[in-house]
């Protein structure tokens, strides 16, 4: 599966209560579970207007399709091309 970066503008996001939060997330994982095995949830990140999703799928279109019936917009998706993080300057150092 391919890894995407979802951008969701949400005004004042950053001031859902917990419940809002897990509500949200209920909803995103009865439609994640309708979509079936091709689409996967890894993890969000709540800003104060914003969330980034990081999702797994097998083509855009399902993170498409999940922002519709979800109603979560995806304003903006991104394809990760790769990803690095403090291991890769040790990966880098080593030979």
């Amino acid at each position: 599966m391919k890894q995407y970066v979802i951008e969701r503008n949400l005004p004042e996001l950053g001031e859902w209560t917990v419940e809002e939060l897990q509500a949200a997330s209920q909803k995103s994982c009865e439609v994640l579970a309708g979509l079936g095995p091709s689409i996967e949830w890894v993890q969000s990140y709540i800003t104060a207007n914003k969330m980034f999703c990081v999702y797994a799928a097998d083509e855009e279109r399902l993170i498409h399709e999940h922002a519709t019936i979800s109603g979560f917009p995806a304003d903006r998706i991104y394809e990760v091309k790769t990803v690095i993080g403090p291991f890769t300057a040790e990966e880098a150092g080593q030979s």
